[in-house]
């Protein structure tokens, strides 16, 4: 008889067919709802061997304690705060994530947010679909330029190490703050204070921990140049974003990119008033190829343990 997996949300046809392979799938699919109810998610875990989650999905203590045959809980997402870890160990249960596969689209992106808001690309976009373009002018919307400057990276992983490689092509200074030691010949390790005081642009790639949210608050946003941007493609909750609305309506910076909120898909209302700030849907690592790997993955590792190997990419 088949392991029962459940899969919570849309994945690429291909690994549901790979799933449906290696187990009984168990697949929510409603139209017009996108997340699983979590009363849903307690039910229909029951019984089931494996959980491949989304990063919506709230894994929690009582999730993991309906899930009594669970063997793995296998998340399509580098990030796992949305998981009970501890519960899950406590119960002897197996968590993976998907690192590695969505580095080269995020960092991407990252650079997308960066050369979007350091030239003023949305707000320039908004004005001509307004209709209010009179036509150019010497000193008409005039943005920044990033040779010789300097990029300071927090949390300097796989996403961070990328977005450093693509700063260098822009002629950029690399600095980075890390809770790990890290080697980098050409990139500075400093302080979290003396990076956001010196950087011109400081990009976010650090995990949600109960010592990173809020990592950027009113006091960090004030040690920053007023000259600088902030990107944020790691974790909404990492940055304050009631400060980080202060802060760019008082100019105490030039401006931010956000791919990630703390309440998504709520956004805080006074960002949606400011021309400052490019805001985007959590688009990271929103690729085609990007989320089939991603998808792939998570498979692969429920198929390694339905085969009694370790898995893949283990969560530490």
């Amino acid at each position: 008889m088949k392991p029962s997996i459940l899969l919570t949300g849309k994945i690429p046809s291909s690994v549901v067919a790979t799933l449906e392979e290696i187990g009984n799938l168990d697949h929510f699919r409603r139209d017009g709802v996108d997340l699983m109810p979590h009363d849903e998610l307690v039910a229909r875990v029951a019984g089931k061997q494996a959980l491949v989650s989304m990063i919506t999905d709230a894994v929690s203590r009582d999730v993991i304690e309906a899930g009594t045959d669970l063997k793995i809980i296998a998340n399509a997402a580098v990030g796992y705060n949305n998981i009970d870890v501890a519960a899950a160990r406590q119960r002897g249960i197996i968590v993976t994530n998907t690192p590695g596969v969505l580095i080269d689209a995020t960092a991407d992106l990252t650079w997308a947010l960066i050369l979007g808001i350091t030239r003023r690309i949305g707000e320039g976009e908004r004005l001509v679909r307004r209709g209010e373009w009179k036509g150019w002018t010497f000193d008409f919307m005039l943005g920044a330029e990033l040779k010789g400057k300097q990029l300071g990276i927090v949390g300097y992983g796989g996403i961070g190490r990328a977005v450093a490689a693509r700063g260098r092509a822009f002629g950029m200074r690399i600095a980075h703050a890390s809770r790990t030691p890290k080697s980098d010949p050409d990139a500075e390790a400093m302080p979290l204070d003396r990076l956001l005081a010196t950087s011109d642009v400081v990009s976010l790639h650090c995990p949600l921990t109960s010592e990173t949210r809020h990592l950027i608050d009113q006091p960090a946003l004030a040690r920053m140049k007023r000259s600088a941007y902030l990107i944020n493609t790691a974790r909404g909750p990492v940055v304050d974003e009631k400060a980080l609305a202060w802060a760019l309506r008082m100019r105490l910076i030039a401006g931010a990119g956000l791919d990630v909120f703390e309440e998504e898909p709520k956004v805080n209302p006074e960002l949606l008033t400011l021309e400052n700030v490019i805001l985007v849907p959590h688009l990271g690592s929103g690729t085609v190829e990007t989320r089939t790997a991603m998808a792939d993955l998570a498979a692969r590792n429920v198929a390694a343990v339905f085969a009694g190997q370790s898995p893949l990419t283990p969560v530490s």
